[in-house]
């Protein structure tokens, strides 16, 4: 499977994962992890490796936020060489990560190593490969066992590992670097020690074997009390380290140890290690999810190609020592852009002529072309325009028919409205004079002329008193409200000679 890196700039098939220090590599191909034999040239490998503690420096520096972004770089370098010391005359390779905090001043971590160390170590197989892709400092390889939840991002957990020619201690607060040490104890040292210590020179290779098949567990007391001795001084030293991070990080507790070697675990050490620093202690081994077609892979070349899957996703967040970057594709180098014009121009030079001659006989066919196109389009369009004279005066012939029958619709709805109004009015007049009359007999009082115009009806009523005319305009206005649009009595009169009131009352209907 083919896999295109975050910056899109060159795509990949094969992983290979390099320990410069002992000449071991490694490559994942078809999703097997396997060893690799010999270095070649191969465009399609990614090639990472590591540099170890000792052979670099580590530190942090801070920066006003006032430094503009572009200005950082530039301000990091000058800050390495003051804080450090470096040395003018001589070359260094400054790579560096910010550690976020929400302090005045922002943080950085630095990793520092002179150019003539890099090439000390990969300029060799850099002549065989053309190009190595990553160069990881050592105790940042252990950040992909937090990106890829081996284990979970709580607390503070260290890492101690044994290689030949170095030994460090790292620690990780919340799954984030905070510190590393190198120690004197490399195995190298370890298998020196223990020599001095007996007195003669043992076999090399049967001392590591002893170590990762008995180790401290050994039954062999003439082994067994020196190793105890040996690392026992590995253990206070590092217990210093541990003091020494938990006073400046300003920590509680130091969480978890894991413990590992490029040999593998050496037994008893994570027991050891637990009774004597009173920390869970465990052997740095875990299982990666990598098929592989081998047992005694070194630990670093799993974290070596998981630091790879992380960088192919960003590699603006990982941090990268090597100064042999793969060269650039033929299109974007200077030669292969000199000679791409220069073919170019050569093209256009000899197309030029053809292209004037194919244009001239182009234009006549496209004449031929168009001129026969437009004769086919003018029959047609002269077919179209018959058919829409036709259409239209079948339009005006319907246009008319249905302007009669609008017309003899209209007459008949007004006719059949007329019918309506006179029926349901005529009904509802009568029913209100039927009930008002009733009204009249009930409040003892007598019509004495009635007329009806439209929907206004005028009563002239007789009653005895004035408070008669009164409460009956009362009682209708709130009886038939819903039907009554006015009423009020226009005048009330008193007839002094039989002692009677006579109202006109007004009335319009809805």
């Amino acid at each position: 499977m083919f896999i295109k890196s975050a910056s899109k700039k060159f795509t990949i098939k094969n992983i290979v994962t390099l320990n410069i220090y002992t000449k071991e590599q490694y490559i994942l191909k078809s999703n097997i992890f396997s060893k690799l034999q010999s270095f070649t040239h191969n465009r399609l490998n990614f090639i990472t490796s590591y540099m170890s503690t000792k052979d670099m420096i580590n530190t942090k520096v801070y920066i006003s936020r006032t430094v503009a972004e572009e200005d950082i770089l530039d301000c990091i370098d000058t800050k390495a060489y003051e804080e450090l010391g470096l040395d003018e005359a001589s070359s260094y390779v400054i790579s560096s990560m910010e550690v976020f905090s929400d302090g005045e001043e922002r943080e950085f971590q630095l990793f520092v190593v002179e150019t003539e160390v890099l090439n000390k170590y990969f300029e060799e197989i850099e002549e065989k490969t053309k190009f190595i892709d990553l160069i990881t400092p050592a105790p940042l390889l252990f950040k992909s066992l937090f990106t890829h939840e081996i284990l979970t991002s709580v607390g503070v957990q260290g890492f101690i590992y044994f290689t030949r020619k170095d030994a460090f201690v790292t620690f990780y607060k919340e799954g984030e670097y905070l510190y590393s040490k190198s120690m004197e104890y490399s195995l190298n040292s370890i298998y020196n020690k223990y020599c001095a210590l007996i007195g003669e020179k043992v076999d090399e290779e049967d001392f590591y074997s002893l170590l990762v098949t008995e180790g401290l567990n050994t039954t062999k007391l003439e082994y067994q009390e020196d190793l105890m001795k040996i690392f026992a001084d590995i253990l206070i030293a590092i217990n210093d380290i541990m003091v020494y991070t938990k006073r400046v990080f300003n920590l509680t507790d130091i969480n978890h140890l894991y413990i590992g070697s490029v040999l593998g675990t050496i037994v008893g050490l994570e027991v050891y290690s637990q009774n004597y620093l009173q920390v869970v202690s465990s052997s740095l081994t875990f299982d990666y999810a990598i098929k592989t077609d081998m047992d005694d892979i070194d630990q670093l070349h799993y974290l070596m190609l998981l630091n790879t899957y992380d960088y192919l996703e960003d590699e603006e967040e990982q941090v990268n020592l090597t100064i042999y970057p793969r060269p650039p594709s033929f299109m974007n180098r200077s030669s292969g852009q000199v000679i791409s014009l220069t073919l170019i121009a050569l093209f256009l030079s000899l197309i030029m002529p053809f292209f004037y001659l194919f244009g001239a006989y182009s234009n006549d066919s496209e004449n031929f072309f168009l001129k026969t196109q437009d004769d086919q389009l003018t029959i047609e369009a002269n077919k179209y325009r018959g058919i829409l004279g036709r259409k239209k005066e079948v339009i005006k012939d319907l246009d008319e028919k249905t302007n009669i029958r609008l017309n003899r619709y209209n007459m008949n709805t007004q006719v059949l409205t007329e019918i309506y109004d006179k029926k349901v009015n005529y009904q509802l007049k009568s029913e209100i004079l039927y009930l008002i009359s009733e009204e009249l007999n009930q409040f003892d009082l007598k019509i004495d002329n009635l007329e009806i115009k439209n929907n206004t009806i005028w009563i002239s009523m007789i009653g005895d008193s004035e408070r008669q005319l009164t409460e009956l305009i009362k009682y209708i206005s709130d009886k038939y409200f819903k039907d009554i649009h006015f009423i009020d009595i226009q005048k009330i009169n008193k007839d002094v000679v039989n002692k009677q009131y006579k109202g006109l009352l007004k009335m319009e209907l809805k």
